[in-house]
């Protein structure tokens, strides 16, 4: 059997470090927009006219601000006024 060569080693130790730093990126859910979730001064942007993004939001569950969520849990998040939805609300 042949030793394996510099090249070789160096080959493969640049496809494992590939590998590794890809990983990372590939676990990372999916986010959307949530409308009607955030609390007062804790959404992500947008919370309607006069304001201009995160943390503008002056009550809590605003239904035209919105937070960010692994998508597809937005329709099912609850909160004392209704659950989230992906459209602004008034």
């Amino acid at each position: 059997m042949k030793p394996a060569t510099t090249p070789t080693i160096a080959i493969a130790g640049i496809a494992l470090a590939s590998l590794a730093a890809t990983a990372g990126h590939a676990a990372a859910p999916q986010m959307e927009k949530c409308y009607g979730v955030a609390k007062a001064g804790k959404n992500d942007c947008k919370a309607g006219a006069g304001t201009s993004c995160a943390g503008t939001s002056t009550r809590d569950y605003q239904g035209n601000a919105w937070k960010l969520v692994p998508k597809g849990t937005c329709l099912t998040t609850k909160t004392p006024k209704g659950h989230g939805t992906l459209d602004p609300q008034a």
